[in-house]
């Protein structure tokens, strides 16, 4: 792993660290030596995980709310990070319905915020913007969404990613490239799922919830195609991707994408059934109500992240879902602790990631 020794001692922040992956982010940073700075927004409901891996005590925090443009320019002078991961957001698809605007805000406007801040402060070398797979025009291809594809989206949520997107590689056009040597680049992931995400309207934590209770699991879509992938995946990318765009910033900046290979795209029943199989038992309702759109065919295309970057996934679909569930029964079911289960499964992929390379 080229980066293992890179973050000892140096200062990241972490947008969104309170989020899902921001606080896997953040636990795995910490592990490497590094000096984190989150910054989080209140009132935020995933925060839970946050709590439990006693993050408070291992990284220095601040609630901020990232449309404050004024509160994070001081705060990002004050501590002067040399790397970013932007990961505040407004995640969820439904929530964008029943709330467009704020979603616009947090994520369009938001990202806005940062990369200007970046622009004005030169001890910033290395910004990686997450957005996500849903940034991409739907056009139902079972190919997958090459980097250089055209961006769009239906729902506001996909249009604030995509509006995200637009917004980091005009500043970099405009600002960056050829002009300032500094690291500059968007990442959009698949399906993340992993151990403590407790989020609403989201696959796992609701199919968790009701094995956990003995109740049917209900599934809105059970032919939806997704790029399934283990949290320890993408942000294993993202933490690739600010070493190289540290060291070379010319030949890294830009969009990357960090899905799965092909094989493993699997739809929504499939994965149900995993997950039943891996609790030891259950049972699952198809419903046919369609609440919202969603994307039927969802892919990501990461040759440019194989051949470039080096980055490959590690675990297969099984292994994702194996380890996730593991990691639920041994908090819900075994009460053990989750920060020993989480930095566990943080050194096992290390290990895993050392061998494969």
């Amino acid at each position: 792993m080229n980066f293992k020794n890179f973050y000892k001692n140096k200062k990241v922040l972490i947008t969104g660290a309170t989020g899902f992956k921001g606080a896997w982010l953040s636990l795995w940073l910490n592990i490497l030596g590094a000096k984190v700075y989150g910054i989080g927004y209140k009132p935020n409901n995933n925060k839970r995980l946050f709590n439990q891996l006693n993050l408070k005590k291992k990284i220095s925090f601040k609630n901020i709310d990232i449309r404050n443009f004024r509160k994070m320019s001081k705060h990002i002078k004050s501590i002067k990070p040399e790397i970013i991961f932007h990961l505040a957001a407004q995640p969820i698809i439904s929530k964008s319905y029943e709330e467009p605007q704020n979603t616009y805000y947090i994520n369009s406007f938001g990202t806005l915020n940062l990369i200007e801040i970046v622009k004005q402060n030169k001890f910033i070398k290395s910004s990686i913007f997450i957005t996500s797979d849903k940034c991409y025009e739907s056009n139902n291809s079972t190919k997958g969404f090459k980097e250089s594809d055209k961006l769009g989206g239906i729902d506001p949520y996909s249009g604030s990613k995509a509006c995200a997107e637009i917004i980091t590689n005009t500043y970099y056009q405009s600002f960056f490239k050829d002009k300032i040597k500094r690291g500059i680049a968007t990442a959009r992931a698949g399906n993340v799922i992993g151990g403590g995400d407790w989020s609403k309207d989201r696959l796992i934590p609701d199919s968790i919830k009701s094995l956990s209770k003995n109740k049917k699991i209900i599934i809105r879509n059970p032919n939806f195609n997704r790029p399934w992938q283990h949290v320890l995946e993408p942000l294993n990318g993202y933490l690739m991707l600010a070493f190289n765009l540290y060291k070379m910033p010319e030949k890294y900046s830009g969009p990357w994408n960090f899905g799965t290979e092909r094989n493993t795209i699997t739809n929504v029943e499939e994965v149900i059934q995993k997950i039943i199989f891996n609790w030891g038992d259950g049972k699952y309702k198809k419903i046919n109500k369609k609440k919202f759109y969603e994307q039927t065919n969802l892919q990501l295309n990461i040759q440019k992240s194989k051949k470039i970057l080096k980055w490959k996934p590690k675990l297969s679909i099984n292994k994702c879902i194996s380890i996730t569930v593991d990691w639920y029964k041994k908090v819900l079911n075994e009460k053990e602790s989750v920060e020993k289960i989480t930095t566990d499964q943080i050194l096992n992929y290390m290990k895993i990631n050392d061998k494969k390379n």
